[in-house]
């Protein structure tokens, strides 16, 4: 059963393949599974991706006149965001924002939730970059689905 909430991921969570292992267990569940949700691409202004240090993963701080660029996804329910609550931890804080979907006029903005870094003094200066991420360490966060404490937005 689908759900009606939704999410903005900037990080680790915009892998369809994390997202599924953090919110079924698997990186790839079954297509009913899979048609639940939507991913779209958008922008969150007013706040920045840092690479969080030693770590895979980033975090997003307020940062006026900069962007993130990111994922909303769409069909989440009540058992997915514990799940998601519980992957992110207590380094970050769910707050509500406003996104800019890829493709949609001007003014159609959605109103969604994302996972905001509590901890600024442990973020890197350079940006987290997801295609390295892909390219070099996904496989580790996707490998028989996650591990609980092991990865983070």
């Amino acid at each position: 059963m689908s759900g009606d909430l939704t999410g903005f991921f900037y990080g680790t969570l915009m892998a369809p393949e994390v997202f599924f292992s953090v919110c079924y267990g698997t990186k790839s569940p079954p297509a009913a599974i899979q048609a639940l949700h939507t991913f779209t691409p958008a922008v969150l202004d007013g706040f920045c991706r840092h690479r969080v240090q030693y770590a895979d993963y980033p975090g997003i701080i307020p940062e006026p006149g900069q962007s993130v660029r990111g994922v909303y996804v769409t069909g989440l329910t009540a058992a997915n965001m514990q799940k998601l609550d519980d992957y992110e931890g207590r380094e970050y804080r769910l707050d509500p924002v406003r996104v800019r979907l890829d493709g949609a006029a001007e003014g159609e903005d959605k109103e969604t939730k994302t996972y905001v870094y509590l901890h600024p003094k442990e973020l890197e200066m350079r940006e987290w970059d997801f295609e390295e991420f892909k390219r070099d360490r996904m496989k580790l966060w996707t490998r028989n689905g996650y591990c609980e404490g092991d990865i983070k937005e």
